[in-house]
């Protein structure tokens, strides 16, 4: 599960992989807050909606957004506090957690880390052969960060990935799955 977090906008996007590396789609969207919300209900509202995607989809992983300073502090603070609760919802759920900066998932999406959010809406929607990217933006961001990790952050233990990947063959009726 791909999150971009965000206060008004939290993207989400679950991606599968199936055992021959194909990549598809299962769910692209937004948890929306209202603007005009006390920021403590705002975070809730996140909370609660991050929450439901992991129960409903049941991912192996969540990627975020690495947040980083931006010239607005109060936006930066906000993004970070929402980061936060997607990284308290994986350890609630005993899932991995890992953190990919934009330019590593723009890299890894387009082979540049300075692409542009349509040059990244784009590849998401050529490599999950979709007719176009999901909508909005913030969702396509999340599906591009889900591929990023899928595709880079879980080589590290090849044998760990090969007993997991048995047993969810196993649990899933001889259906392998990794979805992130």
């Amino acid at each position: 599960m791909g999150v971009d977090p965000g206060l008004t906008r939290c993207g989400v996007g679950i991606v599968e992989q199936d055992a021959r590396r194909q990549l598809s789609l299962v769910a692209a969207g937004v948890v929306r807050t209202p603007a005009d919300q006390d920021h403590a209900h705002r975070l809730l509202a996140i909370e609660t909606g991050l929450e439901e995607w992991v129960r409903e989809h049941r991912p192996d992983a969540i990627a975020v957004e690495r947040v980083f300073a931006q010239h607005n502090l109060q936006s930066v603070t906000g993004t970070s506090q929402a980061a936060g609760i997607a990284m308290l919802i994986a350890a609630r759920h005993a899932l991995p957690v890992v953190l990919h900066t934009p330019s590593e998932v723009k890299a890894a999406i387009t082979g540049s880390g300075r692409a542009d959010k349509a040059q990244v809406g784009a590849m998401v929607a050529r490599i999950l052969k979709l007719t176009g990217p999901p909508r909005p933006a913030d969702a396509a961001d999340a599906v591009a960060l889900a591929i990023c990790h899928l595709w880079r952050g879980t080589a590290t233990n090849r044998y760990a990935e090969a007993v997991e990947r048995a047993a969810r063959t196993r649990r899933a009726g001889g259906r392998a799955r990794r979805s992130a």
